[in-house]
């Protein structure tokens, strides 16, 4: 799929206090476009909160940090309209009763409404269906999942996808808007050694085909870009901070479970 060029991703001193304290702090990055930036600790040492600060869903307290030029928390919108979050736990979750063809036209859908120009919107129809379409097979190619090789096709719910096809399916939901930066959090949660390996390439691959690539993870692969959240003290319900603290003025792409509430 055509790829947007990545974005920089620059951060000094940065942190982020909440309501039980600090979730990280002292947070150094220097990250050209196109990198994979593996944001590597254990659970509960700041990592998602990290990753939520640096796509503008959440307000650091001290410190800077740029992302393309974007000065954070001053461009937090803007920010947010140039990345694209994968699956993460409490705020951008895949709906186990959905099936993937569901999540993929949900997130279609959401894309051309919300981004689409007004004279787009006016084209028949079946001009809409076709770009949609188009938009979903190069995602779903660029994420490598392969819908036929699921149990019952695009009909398969996600209650039955394997971890891997999961995460799969979160990467091309996040694709369909052509993120210049892309975050995924949990990257290595329950796989097996094989899975791991498969997914560090896949992320590898979109950032080398230019989107800059976020990734929390326990265990950083080699070559990419590491920071650590556990040189610091941070609270072991960092993911209850991230939960509380998440802004509130999420991107359209990011707000498929909202949608379904409303």
């Amino acid at each position: 799929m055509d790829s947007p060029h990545g974005t920089a991703v620059a951060a000094e001193g940065l942190g982020l206090k909440g309501p039980r304290g600090w979730a990280f702090r002292n947070v150094d990055i220097e990250a050209a476009p196109g990198s994979l930036v593996a944001i590597e600790g254990p659970s509960g040492s700041g990592r998602t909160c990290l990753l939520l600060a640096l796509t503008g869903r959440m307000r650091p307290t001290e410190g800077r940090a740029e992302i393309g030029g974007l000065r954070l928390p001053r461009k937090m919108a803007a920010v947010r309209r140039l990345s694209a979050l994968g699956q993460v736990a409490g705020v951008n979750e895949l709906d186990p009763a959905f099936t993937v063809a569901e999540h993929l036209r949900e997130r279609a859908l959401l894309q051309r409404r919300f981004d689409g120009s007004f004279r787009a919107l006016l084209r028949p129809r079946a001009e809409r269906v076709a770009a949609a379409r188009g938009r979903i097979d190069a995602a779903l190619d660029a994420a490598g999942l392969d819908t036929n090789a699921l149990p019952k096709g695009e009909r398969t719910s996600v209650r039955d996808l394997e971890r891997l096809e999961a995460l799969r399916l979160s990467l091309a939901l996040a694709l369909i808007g052509r993120p210049r930066l892309l975050a995924v959090d949990d990257t290595d949660l329950k796989l097996s050694d094989t899975e791991r390996a498969r997914a560090w390439e896949l992320l590898r691959s979109l950032a080398d085909s230019g989107t800059t690539v976020l990734a929390v993870c326990s265990q950083a692969p080699e070559g990419a870009v590491t920071v650590r959240t556990d040189t610091t003290v941070a609270p072991a319900d960092a993911r209850n901070t991230a939960a509380e603290q998440t802004t509130t003025e999420e991107e359209p792409a990011d707000a498929s479970a909202e949608t379904r509430r409303a």
